[in-house]
Formats: C-alpha cells, sequence, structure tokens
C-alpha cells in the first residue's frame, strides 16, 4: 500500500507543479501585458493630443492673424468677418484644453471646427486644416 500511496502523492505533486506553473505563467503575462498595454496607450495618447493642441494652436493663428489685417476695415463685410473670428477665438478660449478626458472635449472640437469652416467660407480660403500645415508625424514629446 505504500508504493500505491508514494504514486499517487507523485501525480498530485505533478498536478500541482503544472497548476503553479501555470498560474505563475498567467500572472507573468498579465503583468507584461499590461505594462506593454499603458507604454502603447502612452505614446497614442501623446500622438492624439501633439495632433489636437496642433490643430487647435493653427486655429487660433489663424483666428489672430486674419483678425489683425481686418480689424482696421470699417465695411460691413469685414466686421462680420472679425465678428465670426471673434467666436472662433472665443470658443478655443472656452474649450476645456487641460484636461484630454473631459467628455465637453470632443464636443467643443466638433463646434471649432464647424465655426472654422465658417470662418473660411466668409473670408474665401480653403477650410481643410491639412491644406494648411504637414502633420507633425515622427515628432516626439
Amino acid at each position: 500500500m505504500a508504493a500505491g500511496r508514494g504514486s499517487e502523492d507523485l501525480f498530485d505533486s505533478i498536478l500541482l507543479a503544472d497548476e503553479r506553473f501555470r498560474g505563475e505563467g498567467y500572472q507573468e503575462g498579465f503583468e507584461k501585458g499590461t505594462r506593454r498595454g499603458l507604454q502603447d496607450g502612452r505614446r497614442h495618447g501623446a500622438s492624439h493630443g501633439a495632433k489636437l493642441s496642433s490643430e487647435i494652436s493653427f486655429y487660433y493663428g489663424f483666428g489672430i492673424t486674419w483678425k489683425c489685417l481686418l480689424q482696421h476695415k470699417a465695411d460691413d463685410k469685414s466686421r462680420k468677418r472679425v465678428k465670426a473670428l471673434d467666436a472662433l477665438l472665443g470658443l478655443i478660449r472656452a474649450s476645456d484644453l487641460d484636461d484630454p478626458q473631459s467628455a465637453k472635449l470632443q464636443d467643443d472640437m466638433e463646434k471649432l471646427r464647424a465655426k472654422f469652416r465658417q470662418v473660411c467660407s466668409m473670408l474665401n480660403v480653403p477650410s481643410d486644416f491639412k491644406d494648411y500645415i504637414r502633420t507633425a508625424e515622427g515628432t516626439s514629446f
């Protein structure tokens, strides 16, 4: 009977070792996957944030420049254009750009893009942001 008991203990130790190694392997893989996911998420977030920041900065510079060019003109058309530019700049200032997790950020960007297209239409200039600048691909922050 002792021989039968020894083989059961050996079989149990093999099963327990298999379970232990499987558990350790799972835990190690989970930890590596979590670290990799965080790294990929940070890289994606930085890239997306840089593109968004570039776009908003462009709209701001565009608005300021056109406002400076038009602010001293007295005709009705120029006043309407300056008013639209003020609205564009106001949207930028009112946007919650410091919080990338803000639920309003997507809505603010859609409003900003729509206002930009409206202003471009009033100024008779192309409204595609990509026509003005190249994306900063390869730029690292």
